[in-house]
């Protein structure tokens, strides 16, 4: 047993402080992919500054009782003038093992260690589309996943406070 637990290690997994929590990334692949230039070839001709809007999403499923399914969706809105130069979304998915946490931990896990994972593969997938559209390559920032997260949590704190005490009026 302490061979395979050398071995998960040196593939990624973690162990958090000796609890007997692990992390681990089974599976990172391509759930859904879609680039469209509603006005080719006539957008290649525009000489104005396009705005670009990001939108991401994130869907857990839970496959079984430590195995989950994270799908990071990006989109990517490319417009000039109001009018759509291109639109990029991809779902990058995973399947993540994740055993030994207690629910807020889990949350945290899922909400913030598995989009890390995925978002450097779709952040090179929107480039490459973006770039063989015939467009000049573009390339996302990184983002801060843990704070993004956190704004998450005290968004739902607050609206889970507000649906109690609406309750509690009702009642």
């Amino acid at each position: 047993m302490t061979e395979e637990i050398q071995n998960d290690a040196a593939f990624g997994a973690t162990d958090a402080e000796g609890t007997g929590a692990s992390f681990t990334v089974e599976k990172i692949y391509v759930k859904d992919v879609s680039f469209e230039v509603p006005g080719a070839p006539a957008v290649f001709n525009e000489q104005t500054q396009p705005q670009l809007q990001m939108n991401l999403s994130q869907q857990v499923t839970r496959l079984n009782d430590s195995a989950f399914e994270v799908v990071l969706g990006v989109t990517l809105t490319c417009t000039a003038d109001d009018k759509p130069l291109y639109l990029a979304e991809v779902k990058q998915a995973g399947v993540f093992g994740l055993a030994g946490f207690d629910a807020q931990t889990l949350d945290a896990m899922l909400g913030t260690h598995c989009p890390n994972a995925l978002y450097p593969y779709a952040r090179q997938l929107i480039s490459d589309l973006i770039q063989a559209g015939g467009f000049p390559p573009f390339l996302l920032q990184p983002l801060n996943f843990e704070g993004l997260y956190a704004e998450g949590l005290r968004q739902r704190m607050s609206q889970g406070g507000l649906e109690s005490s609406e309750a509690a009026g009702t009642a």
